[in-house]
């Protein structure tokens, strides 16, 4: 593996961390840039194809959603039906008639790059303020790092903020399914999984969505949740199958536009779609496993 791929990578991990712990408007700047930049890359995958879609009104409005999801979260929804109006009325009125790959190309994007990741801000910076989630499990929301609330919390992670807990543990999870899908993938693999990504086997998913499940079980028996054994291998699974799910469907949008990189800001990894396509399709059902699913698993023993 090149050694620029190595320490661009640990340059990543590192600024990920970061905001993750810092949380607040840490994050949810940090997660607007990377949507920005990762919404670019999408628009220049649906122009190679020759499609004219609304790219400057969904980069906007996609900016809006997820500073909704961290200001207003219950309203994320409905800015998102108000957005995808915009970008239809928009399209509605310019000089040469929009075609249905246009309309469908800009609502995809912004479903694709805008409304799904914005679930990580909603879990991360706006899970106490939805109504969703019960009392009981809501948590300091302090959004300052290392606030002393904080300072013994590092030692007791059930502690912490759940929304910091809760999306740390899915990072851990999608790291542990794609490592564990490349390495043994690499060594071990012999099905060819998808004719989209033929470096990808069975063997190496399946090892992926294991790996996912044995750090989500782990995780969620350190974090005290009910029924971690169930909660483990429930969050693990839909995690590890999501993730791969959503390298796929990149993997699709790379091959129709005829590219192999998203793009190339990340040296030796390609775009910002190479790097996060794994946690766009994971981030709502992480979400509503938080927030709707674990308040109502009961302890099993």
């Amino acid at each position: 593996m090149p050694w620029t791929r190595i320490f661009s990578g640990l340059i990543a991990i590192a600024l990920a961390l970061g905001m993750l712990i810092a949380g607040g408007w840490y994050f949810t700047l940090g997660f607007c840039v990377i949507v920005y930049l990762g919404q670019l890359e999408y628009f220049q995958l649906v122009q190679a194809k020759g499609i004219a879609p609304a790219a400057r009104t969904t980069l906007f409005v996609s900016q809006i959603l997820l500073l909704t999801a961290a200001l207003a979260p219950n309203l994320t929804d409905a800015v998102f039906s108000l957005a995808g109006t915009l970008i239809c009325f928009y399209l509605l009125f310019q000089p040469k008639l929009a075609t249905i790959a246009d309309i469908a190309a800009s609502i995809l994007g912004l479903l694709y790059g805008g409304y799904l990741p914005s679930y990580w801000v909603r879990l991360r910076v706006g899970l106490a303020q939805d109504s969703l989630l019960p009392l009981s499990a809501t948590a300091s929301t302090s959004h300052v790092p290392l606030n002393p609330d904080w300072l013994n919390a590092w030692i007791d992670l059930t502690a912490l903020p759940q929304g910091l807990t809760a999306t740390f543990l899915a990072f851990c999870c999608i790291w542990a399914a794609d490592i564990g899908a490349y390495i043994f993938g690499k060594f071990f693999g012999r099905t060819r999984l998808s004719s989209i990504s033929p470096k990808k086997t069975v063997e190496g998913a399946i090892f992926g969505t294991l790996g996912s499940v044995a750090v989500a079980t782990v995780g969620a028996w350190y974090l005290q949740w009910p029924s971690w054994q169930l909660s483990g291998i429930i969050l693990g699974t839909i995690i590890g199958i999501a993730s791969l799910l959503g390298d796929l469907t990149e993997s699709m949008m790379k091959r129709d536009a005829g590219v192999k990189d998203s793009g190339q800001l990340i040296p030796g990894h390609g775009g910002i779609l190479d790097r996060t396509d794994s946690y766009v399709f994971t981030a709502p059902l992480v979400y509503y496993f938080v927030t709707l699913l674990l308040p109502l698993l009961p302890p099993l023993f």
